[in-house]
This record gives C-alpha cells, sequence and structure tokens, in this order.
C-alpha cells in the first residue's frame, strides 16, 4: 500500500515495495505539501524511496556543516540563489553534472561547476495598488525611485534573501553607483515600517496602507487563486502584479550533498526534479514558473510574459555582499 510515513521532523514517502533498499535522503528548504506528490511520483517511476527533511534554508546548510561527512543527507534542496551557492562555496556540496542535467536547466540557471541546478523559477515582480498609484507609470525596478511615489513605496526588511538578491542583480547590470542611487531614492519613498513578509505586504498594498511595494510573484498568485482563503483572496483584488522590464529571476536549486551516500539515486532524483515534466509538477501547485518553457497555469497566463534580466545566478552570488552593505548604507532597515 502506497503511504506517507511522518516519525516527527522527519518524512518517508515511500515506493511500493517497502522492502525496497534503494532511497534518497533530502534536506529541503521548501515548505509545500504537493512537493510530496512529486517525490511520490519519483517514488513510483524509480521504486527509489524518497526520505524527507524540512526545515528552513540557512538551518539546513548549518546542519550540513555540523553533520561533515556524516551528514544524513544525499541532496539539499533551496529556494533561494544566495543559499544554493553559499552551500556550494563552503564545500558542501559535490559536481554532478550529467548530460541531463546540462540539457534540461539552462546555463543561467546552474552553476558551471556543476554543483546546483534550477528546478523552479520565481519573478521578483511589483504589486500596485492602483486607486493610489497609476500602475501605467511602473515598468521597472528603477520607477520606484521616482518622486511621484513618496510615502507610497513598501518593502520587505533588508534581511530578506530575496530582496538581497534582487539588489545583487541590479548591481550586476548597472554597477554600484547606479545602484547606490537607486536605493537612496526608492527607501526615501518609504513611509511604512519594513515588512517581514510578502504576504504581509500584499495586504497591506492591498488596504491602501502602501500605493506599491516588491515581492515574488507566486504569493499574489496564490492569494488570488484562493490559497490563503476567501477573505485574501477578495483583498488581493485590491492589487495588480506588474512583471519589470526587464525581471529579477531568482531560483529554488538542487545540488548533491558532498556526503552523498546514495549519490547514483541523488543524481536520478535531481534529473527528475529538473525535467520538463518534473519541473512543471513542482511549479504547478506553486503558481512558480518551470525551469524551462512556459506555465500551464492559467493564473501566470493572466500575468503576461515577462523578459529575464539575464543576470547569471552564479553571477548574481558574486554581487550579495556588496548588495548588503549598499541596502544597509540606504537605510533599508
Amino acid at each position: 500500500m502506497k503511504k506517507y510515513i511522518a516519525p516527527f521532523l522527519a518524512l518517508w514517502v515511500t515506493a511500493p515495495a517497502l522492502t525496497q533498499a534503494a532511497e534518497v535522503r533530502v534536506y529541503s528548504g521548501r515548505h509545500y505539501n504537493s512537493d510530496r506528490k512529486v517525490f511520490k511520483q519519483f517514488s513510483d517511476l524509480t521504486g527509489i524511496r524518497v526520505r524527507l527533511l524540512e526545515a528552513t534554508g540557512i538551518s539546513l546548510v548549518e546542519r550540513l556543516k555540523r553533520e561533515g561527512d556524516r551528514a544524513n543527507a544525499d541532496v539539499i534542496i533551496l529556494v533561494d540563489a544566495a543559499r544554493i551557492q553559499s552551500a556550494a562555496d563552503q564545500g558542501l556540496l559535490k559536481p554532478s553534472a550529467t548530460s541531463a542535467l546540462i540539457r534540461q536547466v539552462p546555463s543561467e540557471y546552474r552553476d558551471p561547476e556543476g554543483r546546483w541546478f534550477g528546478m523552479t523559477r520565481r519573478i521578483r515582480g511589483i504589486i500596485v495598488n492602483p486607486s493610489r498609484v497609476d500602475s501605467g507609470l511602473i515598468r521597472s525596478y528603477e520607477d520606484l525611485a521616482s518622486p511621484d511615489l513618496k510615502g507610497m513605496v513598501c518593502l520587505r526588511k533588508r534581511k530578506n534573501v530575496y530582496n538581497q538578491s534582487l539588489v545583487a542583480s541590479q548591481i550586476a547590470l548597472k554597477g554600484q553607483r547606479e545602484t547606490k542611487q537607486w536605493l537612496n531614492a526608492m527607501v526615501q519613498n518609504v513611509s511604512e515600517p519594513f515588512f517581514s513578509s510578502d504576504t504581509a505586504l500584499i495586504r497591506a498594498v492591498a488596504q491602501g496602507k502602501c500605493g506599491v511595494g516588491v515581492v515574488n510573484h507566486y504569493y499574489l498568485a496564490r492569494m488570488q487563486a484562493g490559497g490563503n482563503g476567501s477573505r485574501d483572496a477578495e483583498l488581493s483584488k485590491n492589487v495588480k502584479l506588474i512583471l519589470p522590464t526587464p525581471a529579477h529571476v531568482n531560483i529554488s536549486a538542487i545540488g548533491i550533498a558532498a556526503s552523498a551516500k546514495n549519490h547514483k539515486e541523488a543524481i536520478q532524483l535531481a534529473e527528475f526534479l529538473t525535467s520538463k515534466d518534473g519541473s512543471s509538477e513542482l511549479a504547478g501547485s506553486t503558481y512558480e514558473y518551470p525551469i524551462k518553457g512556459e506555465s500551464t497555469s492559467g493564473k501566470l497566463r493572466e500575468y503576461g510574459s515577462f523578459t529575464p534580466d539575464g543576470v547569471s545566478i552564479s553571477n548574481l552570488s558574486k554581487q550579495l555582499k556588496p548588495a548588503l552593505a549598499l541596502m544597509t548604507q540606504s537605510g533599508w532597515k
């Protein structure tokens, strides 16, 4: 019988044959029930049992470091380019490029050294309350620095990795001097306290406390599709999503742990999750974009197409330290 066994924090996603010895141990910073269904599909296809441990990305990286060669992970899945690159730079991931992984994952969304591979894409979008701000005036992140938006802009806290990656992408595109000018002007337009979550920020924009904000696109998509309940679904009707031109693209990604004991099975899982079917299954229920190609989500089709800014994830990671320094200097709290 197919079933889930959940002893404490660890989740066992089992294949039909419970006596099957083959397994792959996963540390995941993604926290979606739909992911477990995808792992089960993998188990059904391969007979490989998936052992899943979910926690925050930071804690998983620290756990890998602490456990060293004794780590109970074959793969690690993280939801931000900065975190997966940090894990690679600390020697926690092993080069594992295969022809399938190279074919399935565009070069800008995988590590040049083959230590990690993108599975899904996320857009750092701009949200607007049209009753407070003319959405026609905003086409890019640069527009958030306009004096016309004084007191209208809301942002998440500086420590949020998605915003750090956004600023890093601007440095990669325009250099530190121009990015600093943009940051200083944008932060001057902030009047509300800095938010601790994208969801709270969306609510604030919807309620008119802010005119415009910056969030990952899928938070709004889920809210508008009813994933947060009918109250939020109704509230989110007051919000319009703008996909900036060009758009900052972040990823969720998978890497093979340096401590992997089940390397062959880990590679099979990575190849499955980055394949057209695997990536689409991961992205579909969470309103992300698959790592390659178009989304089948009706909600995302409503948002329209986007043009990526072209900054590779590996290049993005090189700009994170200067990005955080500039954010701090600008007064981004």
